[in-house]
C-alpha cells in the first residue's frame, strides 16, 4: 500500500509554529537566567578530566541552572563541550546558561593569592592550604613526600626519607583556580631555584657544601634566630660545632619533633630517639625543619666566624652570644631565671 504524505500550505505552518516553539522555548531557557533576583554567587569546582554531561547535571543540581541537559544541548551545538577548563568557578542562579558556558569555555576561573611564611614547616603550610579550600593537610603532607627530582636539579641530593621539608620557598603566589598542591609546590620550587643563583651555587660548591645541607642549615636558623648579623653568627657557631664534634643541641629540631613552640624544651624531650634530634645525635638533622627565607639562606652560606660557642635568646628576643659554657650558663641565669 503506498502512502503519499504531502505537505501543504496549512502543515507547512504548523510545522513551523512548532518549531518556532521549541525553538524560542530552547533559546528562553538558555539565555533566560533561572533567577532575575539578585542571589550570592556559588563557588562551583569543575575537575580536571570531568565530562561536560557530570558538570551539567551538578550545576542542575547545585540550583545554578534550570536544566542540565539543554545545558548539555548548548555545549554540544556551539562545540564548547570540548573547550571546558578546569578550576573553580562563581555562578549564579542569575546568569544565563549562556554566560556559565562562556565562562566554563574562556577558563574564568578564581584567581587567588596565597602567602607561605618564612619558617613554616609542612604541617602549617598544609594547615594554612586546608583553610584556603585548596587541599586537606594530609594530602599535602602526602605530596611533601614524593619525588621531584627529576624536574629539578636543586633536590637531587635530598636523602628519599627527607623528603622536600624546606625547599617550598616562602613568598607570595598568584594561583588559579585550576591548580592544585602539587602545582603550588611546584611553583614554590621552581622560584628557589631561580633564588639560588650560579654565585651561591659557587660559593657552596666551594665549601664542599650540597645545597640540601645549606638548606637545613637554613631552616634551623630560620627558626633559632631573627635578624641576618645574628643568623650569620649562629650559623658560624654551628657550622664551628659540627667541624669539632659537638652536637648542634639546637632546641628548634626539639620543636620540630614534637609539634611543638617551646623556647626551653624539657630535658625527657631531648632523649627522643629521632634523627632530627640535634642534642642526641651530631651532625645536621636528617633535613630541614622549616621553610627558610633568603637571610637564613644567606646567612647558611657566608657564615661568620667568631670565637663565640653558645648562643641563647633572651625573653625580649635579644641574641645572646657566649665564648665558654660557663659565661653561657651565667647568661641563661640572667636572662631566662
Amino acid at each position: 500500500m503506498k502512502i503519499n504524505f504531502k505537505i501543504d500550505g496549512k502543515n507547512k505552518k504548523t510545522i513551523a509554529i512548532v518549531v518556532f516553539v521549541l525553538l524560542a522555548m530552547f533559546l528562553s531557557v538558555i539565555y533566560i537566567p533561572k533567577n532575575f533576583r539578585f542571589e550570592e554567587t556559588k563557588i562551583f569546582t569543575v575537575e580536571k578530566g570531568q565530562s561536560d554531561g557530570k558538570i551539567a547535571r551538578e550545576l542542575e543540581d547545585s540550583g545554578i541552572i534550570k536544566s542540565g541537559y539543554f545545558l548539555r544541548a548548548y555545549l554540544l551545538i556551539t562545540g564548547k563541550h570540548s573547550k571546558l577548563q578546569a578550576g573553580k568557578y562563581n555562578f549564579s542562579s542569575n546568569m544565563s546558561m549562556a554566560e556559565i558556558a562562556d565562562k566554563l569555555a574562556r577558563g574564568e576561573v578564581i584567581n587567588q593569592t596565597i602567602t607561605i611564611l618564612e619558617g613554616w614547616d609542612a604541617r602549617d603550610i598544609g594547615k594554612y592550604l586546608e583553610s584556603k579550600d585548596i587541599c586537606k593537610q594530609a594530602e599535602f603532607l602526602e605530596l611533601v613526600k614524593k619525588d621531584y627530582s627529576r624536574d629539578f636539579d636543586i633536590l637531587k641530593d635530598i636523602p628519599s626519607e627527607a623528603g622536600i621539608e624546606g625547599f617550598i620557598f616562602p613568598d607570595t603566589y598568584k594561583i588559579s583556580g585550576s591548580e592544585d598542591a602539587e602545582d603550588i609546590i611546584k611553583d614554590s620550587i621552581a622560584n628557589l631555584d631561580k633564588k639560588l643563583t650560579p654565585e651561591l651555587r659557587e660559593a657552596i660548591a666551594a665549601q664542599n657544601k650540597s645545597i640540601f645541607e645549606i638548606m637545613t642549615m637554613a631552616s634551623i636558623l630560620e627558626k633559632e634566630v631573627k635578624s641576618l648579623d645574628d643568623k650569620k653568627v649562629v650559623s658560624g657557631i654551628l657550622w664551628t660545632r659540627m667541624k669539632i664534634g659537638m652536637p648542634l643541641q639546637v632546641d628548634a629540631t626539639i620543636n620540630y619533633i614534637t609539634d611543638g613552640n617551646d623556647p626551653g624544651v624539657a630535658t625527657k624531650d631531648t632523649r627522643i630517639d629521632s634523627p632530627y634530634n640535634t642534642y642526641k645525635y651530631a651532625g645536621l638533622p636528617l633535613g630541614p625543619i622549616s621553610s627558610p627565607g633568603m637571610d637564613s639562606i644567606l646567612a647558611a652560606i657566608y657564615p661568620k666566624e667568631t670565637n663565640y660557642l653558645f648562643y641563647m635568646s633572651s625573653r625580649s628576643g635579644k641574641t645572646i652570644f657566649s665564648k665558654t659554657l660557663q659565661e653561657h650558663n651565667m647568661a641563661v641565669a640572667k636572662y631566662l631565671n
